[in-house]
């Protein structure tokens, strides 16, 4: 095994690829996808998503000089055939008969640093229409993502060794998590983009279910990222800022987060009950990434044996939400916990996030002067946000 094989398991530490793969087979109709390292000397299957039976599992091995994917290396563009028996460039060459294809698609990928990390490509033994702006711009599309998971990965392993000492593992671990934020902002925006461009497209119900699924997992992102910003925001800048007003309708964000979350957990079922008899004085989106973190928790944690409850009341110069989930008892020691950074409680099936929503609510319950309280009782977790509602000239963030 040579040292290029470490990027067998970078890769792997890689989420996105899995589904990257799945929606361009599908997308395409191929049955072989894979993200490749190519040097000059090596090709090597980092990711590999093969219903051809090609035979190449991850970590394996073609001979460089005997595939295309040295030319998208030497020339830096990608390679797209149709049909190799009626491609004026490829009909003769002797790659598509050693490994018995007739279409190809092979898209360079580059590190953020410009350099030239691999491909990602697909093949199939039958002719493709592959040559047209849809699917080669989501090839490249999804290329940009890979790389920046790429470049994001190296520099956690770099930073890793690096670091000794605690304090200074802490306050570097804020300042990345911060510019990782920003960053993940556009190749974000593109993926829900190509994902929205994706679902417009004929691909079948599978082919559906794939680019919501693809969706999904961006909206979640979002919130994470997010969370990632204002956790360096609070840490770094010494506290979140709000922008409080009476103006801005509050029950039209919260409905817009109960949508979001029920088109990304469809099996639960969400009961809600919004009673806002006076205008909100709050910084609306403040407000929102709360109740989208609580709720958020509430799903991921809570159990299927009862539907999530939330509630949103105001009058008599208070503001209160709570949302409640069917939950084993959660002990007041740990309860206490789960609002410290990094503090986080194993979801359902392996799920859990980076345990900062709890903590960026809180920091916002405080930013408006009011109180974020956790209690589990009798099978059920129930979390209060719970501020007074007075002017926004008088209100003091």
């Amino acid at each position: 095994m040579t040292p290029e094989h470490k990027w067998v398991d970078i890769v792997a530490r890689i989420p996105a690829v899995p589904a990257i793969l799945d929606v361009v087979c599908r997308t395409t109709g191929m049955g072989f996808a894979a993200v490749a390292r190519v040097t000059d000397d090596q090709w090597i299957a980092c990711s590999v998503l093969d219903r051809i039976q090609f035979g190449l599992p991850p970590g394996g091995e073609l001979k460089v000089e005997t595939t295309i994917c040295q030319e998208v290396r030497d020339n830096r563009e990608a390679v797209v055939i149709d049909d190799v028996a009626t491609d004026a460039a490829y009909c003769g060459h002797p790659t598509p008969a050693m490994y018995g294809f007739q279409s190809y698609i092979s898209v360079p990928i580059f590190l953020v640093d410009g350099a030239f990390f691999g491909t990602l490509c697909a093949i199939d033994p039958k002719p493709a229409k592959l040559r047209t702006p849809e699917v080669v711009g989501t090839f490249k599309l999804f290329a940009e993502l890979i790389a920046f998971h790429l470049d994001a990965q190296t520099h956690l392993a770099q930073s890793a060794s690096l670091l000794k000492d605690e304090r200074a593992i802490a306050e570097l671990r804020e300042q990345f998590i911060g510019i990782l934020g920003h960053d993940l902002r556009n190749p974000l925006s593109a993926v829900r983009s190509g994902a929205h461009v994706l679902q417009r497209l004929p691909l079948g119900e599978q082919g559906q279910r794939a680019a919501a699924i693809i969706q999904g997992s961006a909206i979640r992102m979002t919130r994470l990222i997010d969370n990632l910003l204002d956790f360096a925001s609070a840490r770094l800048g010494g506290g979140l800022e709000i922008d409080r007003s009476a103006h801005e309708p509050l029950q039209s964000v919260l409905e817009q987060v109960v949508a979001e979350i029920r088109a990304t957990a469809t099996q639960r079922t969400i009961v809600t009950d919004f009673v806002l008899s006076e205008p909100v004085t709050c910084d609306t989106g403040r407000i929102g990434q709360l109740f989208s973190n609580l709720l958020g928790n509430a799903v991921t944690h809570g159990s299927d044996a009862a539907p999530v409850r939330v509630r949103a009341v105001s009058r008599d110069g208070v503001f209160e939400l709570f949302v409640v989930n069917a939950s084993e008892t959660i002990a007041p020691d740990v309860m206490a916990q789960l609002f410290q950074p990094f503090r986080r409680r194993e979801g359902r099936s392996g799920q859990s996030g980076v345990g900062l929503g709890l903590f960026i609510a809180s920091q916002i319950a405080h930013a408006h002067g009011g109180t974020l309280e956790g209690v589990s009782n009798a099978g059920e977790t129930r979390f209060t946000f719970r501020m007074p509602n007075g002017s926004a000239e008088s209100a003091t963030p």
